[in-house]
């Protein structure tokens, strides 16, 4: 973690932020952010890995666009010489404007209808922004090292990318992307009606409905998800046709994802963000009881 004391003289030499309070918020598994707050204004000081600065600062330029669409994105405030991120500690690091709300949970019909239709908005507020150097939809690879941290990885990852490629990824809608629309990404303004989607990480084009599969994963699958899908074609990014041909095997590549994910993890034992490799080890075997105990054409695959 980058010390405080860097932090500050960082906030004052390229924001003009001398004298605010700092106070660490904790990290996800990819980054560590902090609340800064002055004169009743708040924002996030975000740092990230030394080698995910590419990827950072392609997900800043999408959430600044997003914000500029109207929708709140927690975009990057640039610095006094102009950029989106400096590097402190050796870490990059960017300010972000603070969205307002509170985080969704996923749990009942309404928080479900708003993640839904915020995410639809999302999708059509970016289909003509375009990015440089946006990394392109997919990234598994079934012959990696990694994935012989068990024995079920590799087959049960080999299988729902093979899924995928059966359905023919080029045939549907592409656009960026979130990638991982947790409902906790989701916040929303009760008061002023309108949900924001923070924590753009990356860049990347993709299938529509890898971000729809991801969103309906994290409310507990398809058969209890389906407030959140109505909402989503209400707003007609995608057409019913597609998301019914394509729902379930893309969900199942999207466990697939969060297998391989945890695998690199516990190989690398990475345990950022997490209090220690126990928490990498339930992420694989939740990956685990949704591509091995069930598969494709089970009417409880969730």
């Amino acid at each position: 973690m980058v010390p405080e004391a860097t932090l500050r003289s960082w906030l004052e030499r390229h924001w003009r932020l001398g004298g605010a309070q700092l106070s660490h918020h904790g990290g996800g598994m990819n980054s560590e952010t902090w609340f800064v707050d002055r004169d009743g204004r708040r924002w996030v000081l975000k740092s990230v890995a030394p080698t995910a600065v590419a990827q950072f600062t392609g997900g800043l330029a999408i959430a600044d666009r997003l914000q500029g669409a109207g929708v709140p994105a927690g975009a990057p405030v640039p610095t006094v010489d102009g950029r989106t991120v400096v590097t402190a500690g050796g870490r990059p690091l960017a300010l972000l404007t603070w969205v307002p709300g509170v985080a969704l949970t996923g749990e009942g019909r309404v928080e479900q209808r708003v993640i839904g239709s915020t995410l639809g908005r999302v999708h059509r507020a970016l289909a003509t922004v375009r990015v440089r150097d946006a990394e392109r939809f997919h990234w598994v690879d079934p012959t990696a090292g990694h994935l012989g941290v068990r024995d079920w990885v590799r087959p049960a990852v080999t299988a729902a990318v093979r899924d995928l490629d059966e359905l023919a990824p080029e045939t549907l809608s592409w656009g960026l992307l979130h990638t991982d629309p947790a409902p906790e990404a989701f916040r929303w303004d009760r008061t002023a009606g309108v949900c924001g989607v923070i924590d753009w990480s990356v860049a990347l084009t993709g299938p529509l409905l890898y971000d729809l599969a991801s969103a309906v994963m994290y409310v507990g699958g398809p058969d209890r998800g389906g407030e959140l899908v109505e909402a989503y074609l209400r707003g007609g990014a995608l057409d019913r046709a597609e998301v019914d041909r394509g729902l379930r095997p893309m969900l199942r590549f999207r466990w697939a994802v969060q297998a391989d994910y945890f695998a690199r993890r516990i190989v690398a034992d990475d345990r950022t963000g997490i209090d220690g490799p126990a928490e990498n080890d339930k992420g694989l075997a939740d990956a685990r009881r949704r591509l091995v105990a069930s598969g494709p054409g089970d009417e409880g695959w969730a």
